[in-house]
């Protein structure tokens, strides 16, 4: 198990699965490569090591988190699942630099026992410039490289977006998936926006999926996968994956637990 070192943090990898319904169990489908930093032997929330990071030091360090989710993904020790990475185009806006360190890492993903068939890069909703936006995914498509389009529904995020980068995958926000599950009709006015982006030929995903109506919601609107606490945590790299798929009546049938996919 490999782990990164800045300043006084140790930044370790660690992986939550994303699930795709599979009748009447939800089977994990795929991992987010997300970062766990360290200090002085106590964990750090992620928000906030990210936020001290100086200006200078970012493009380094989201290279050095992305580079370990890459090498430590065959600690899973699972055939057959995907990997998502996040992306922030506004770290490294320069599109010559940005496509050539697109480059470099296809070119070593062999020594990760990866291949780009395997991998779903997760642009993140923040402003960058949409030619950048549309160079990179173009090259990383393609590398073979998918593309999803992170926290839809909030910030840049738009079916404007959608349209101009044609991601293979468009990821819900979670936290306005959450306030949307609110309102009585949820679920008659979820599916129309979740067939909208099915004919843009592209799957979706939703996160943030935290009890059972959240995933009754997602169900009942047709979502290819889905992810959130309520179904499993993040863990880890190095830690025991279990492949048992999830009853969906379970899941439905309670609420505020928590599945342990990883045990």
């Amino acid at each position: 198990i490999e782990y990164g070192v800045y300043g006084a943090f140790r930044l370790r990898s660690a992986y939550q699965p994303i699930f795709a319904p599979r009748g009447r169990f939800l089977k994990a489908v795929a991992v987010e490569g997300l970062i766990e930093p360290h200090r002085a032997g106590r964990s750090v929330a992620p928000r906030v090591f990210f936020e001290g990071v100086p200006v200078a030091d970012r493009l380094f360090v989201e290279t050095m988190c992305r580079v370990l989710h890459l090498r430590n993904f065959r600690n899973i020790g699972v055939d057959g699942l995907d990997l998502f990475f996040n992306y922030n185009p506004l770290i490294n806006d320069d599109p010559g630099r940005a496509l050539a360190e697109i480059r470099l890492m296809t070119r070593h993903l062999a020594e990760f026992d990866l291949y780009p068939g395997m991998l779903v890069c997760e642009i993140t909703e923040q402003a960058a410039d949409d030619k950048v936006l549309v160079s990179l995914a173009r090259e990383m498509r393609r590398d073979g490289i998918r593309i999803a389009i992170d926290d839809f529904g909030t910030g840049h995020s738009t079916e404007e977006r959608v349209a101009l980068v044609r991601p293979d995958i468009v990821k819900i926000d979670g936290t306005w998936f959450a306030e949307f599950c609110r309102h009585a009709a949820a679920e008659r006015f979820f599916r129309p926006l979740v067939s909208a982006l099915h004919d843009r030929g592209t799957k979706v995903l939703v996160e943030g999926i935290e009890q059972s109506t959240h995933l009754r919601v997602a169900l009942d609107g047709g979502v290819d996968l889905m992810q959130g606490f309520y179904l499993a945590r993040p863990a880890l790299a190095g830690t025991n994956f279990d492949e048992e798929p999830l009853p969906i009546d379970r899941l439905l049938g309670r609420d505020n637990n928590v599945v342990p996919l990883f045990g």
